[in-house]
């Protein structure tokens, strides 16, 4: 559950401002990120725009409507999500002091769509289709594709609606987009389960403290990525990674363990029902029954499977959880081997925004990682985005200066993105040099006979050619560089 307070959190309220210390006049600094933060730039930020603009566009195919939300909520109404598990670091978020009150910045896209939702719920048609795209932060462990801030592309759907049809929506776009983004329906599986049918096993074995309870949630939640062996540990007396950094376990009895490993084994629905006979999980397998029924009238029912283990790690999933995972490994910055996890993932959540006073309404939604899944398709080379570089015109003598900028001019007018360089006492090697690194596709040079003629010659820095260059005249200027731009102009 979203706890109201504030535990567990980063307070960084109390740093003075200006920096900790005052810095000495000479004093030089260190260029350097904190861990879990990145710089994008270039090409790797136009591919990142280019993904946005893919999952966009497919939301608003799907008939979902934006919503921008501030990045800090305050604390009493973002909290933190995993507050209950204090020896779990990743409960942390990122929180300020703000006069006599507290700022959190968001931990994820469903708490800020919980409180407008409360807020604005008169002036919102229902069922109400939203989708957003924004940077979210978490004081968590970094590497593999993991980061402290990131950006999330979600879907909501809120209101009294059937909730098979909703849920199904929610998989559908899942799998749509992940197609659109340029992963193939062999790639990944979009796993579903129902949070009811481990909470009624977790009934079922007497499980009532609130913190072994969700210890157990969250061991299951990791199966995928530690194994049976691992959870078991988990649900045990503690776990031992790797690292030798030690996760304190559930501390149940052997035999209630041993139900929870034996249900994470069954792979149907037909087992399941065999073994759990409780009210709670009777409802899951029937609501997960009623889903699946949905999807089969769609045409990405091969890529929605069952899988019972999918929880979700966060408290306030109560029906439906959704959870995708490739079906292939990728490479890290290091060249080895890993599963980067879940890509896309949500559920059910029927009782978050009946937090807020007076408003009281059932949801469900998805969240896409957009920078891990960037980070796969990279891998793969399946997003391609146009090399938007610049045409650079060269400075031979700046007596031509008003000249170049003539047809800096022209270039622009024209729809040719265009610079002049900027230094006229840089000789040519310097600027083509520029040029080359910068990822510019045509540079245009001229001297004297080019000015005295009218002409330009055009070197064509895509080529593999040493020299390729030819001149052409002012007619046909537009058209020819169009040419070697539109040649090879597409950049992954």
């Amino acid at each position: 559950m979203v706890n109201p307070g504030v535990c567990g959190t980063l307070n960084l309220g109390s740093i003075p401002r200006g920096g900790t210390k005052k810095m000495k006049k000479d004093e030089k600094l260190t260029p350097e990120l904190p861990s879990g933060f990145e710089d994008r730039w270039n090409k790797q930020l136009s591919l990142k725009k280019k993904l946005i603009e893919i999952i966009e566009n497919n939301f608003l195919k799907y008939g979902f409507g934006p919503l921008e939300t501030p990045s800090f909520e305050t604390s009493k109404n973002i909290g933190s999500f995993l507050a209950d598990d204090e020896d779990n670091s990743m409960s942390d978020v990122f929180t300020f002091n703000d006069g006599n009150e507290k700022i959190t910045l968001r931990y994820d896209l469903s708490s800020p769509l919980s409180r407008f939702v409360a807020e604005q719920y008169r002036f919102l048609p229902f069922p109400y289709k939203r989708y957003a795209t924004g940077n979210v932060w978490r004081n968590e462990k970094s590497g593999n594709a993991r980061y402290r801030e990131f950006t999330q592309a979600d879907v909501d759907i809120i209101g009294n609606v059937n909730k098979s049809q909703a849920d199904s929506e929610i998989c559908n776009i899942i799998a749509d987009t992940l197609k659109k983004s340029g992963l193939s329906d062999t790639q990944f599986k979009v796993n579903i389960s129902n949070r009811k049918i481990v909470q009624g096993l977790i009934n079922q074995l007497k499980i009532t403290d609130k913190n072994q309870e969700l210890k157990v949630i969250r061991a299951i939640d990791k199966l995928d990525r530690i194994g049976l062996k691992g959870v078991e540990d988990l649900l045990k007396k503690e776990r031992v990674d790797t690292s030798g950094a030690i996760t304190k376990g559930a501390n149940l009895s052997d035999v209630q363990a041993s139900e929870i490993l034996n249900f994470l084994k069954i792979k149907n629905l037909k087992d399941l029902k065999s073994i759990l006979k409780n009210s709670l999980s009777v409802e899951g397998i029937k609501e997960t029954e009623d889903l699946l029924e949905i999807v089969s009238y769609g045409k990405y029912q091969k890529v929605i499977q069952p899988n019972f283990a999918i929880v979700r790690g966060l408290a306030y999933y109560d029906g439906f959880c959704v959870e995708t995972n490739l079906n292939f490994k990728v490479k890290n910055p290091k060249g080895k081997e890993i599963d980067v996890g879940s890509i896309a993932s949500g559920g059910r959540y029927d009782k978050l925004i009946s937090r807020f006073k007076g408003a009281d309404f059932p949801g469900t939604g998805m969240s896409i990682g957009v920078d891990r899944l960037l980070f796969v398709l990279s891998q793969i080379n399946s997003i391609k985005t146009k090399n938007n570089e610049p045409v650079l015109i060269c400075i031979l003598d700046s007596k031509y200066l008003k000249t170049y900028y003539e047809i800096l001019d022209y270039l622009r007018e024209n729809g040719i993105n265009s610079e002049l360089y900027l230094d006229s006492s840089k000789n040519l090697k310097k600027q083509l040099t520029y040029a080359d690194k910068k990822g510019c596709p045509v540079a245009i040079i001229m001297g004297a006979t080019e000015v005295k003629e009218k002409k330009f010659t055009l070197k064509n820095l895509r080529s593999s050619k040493e020299n390729d260059q030819k001149t052409v005249s002012k007619e046909s200027l537009i058209d020819e560089i169009k040419k070697i731009i539109w040649t090879n102009s597409w950049v992954n």
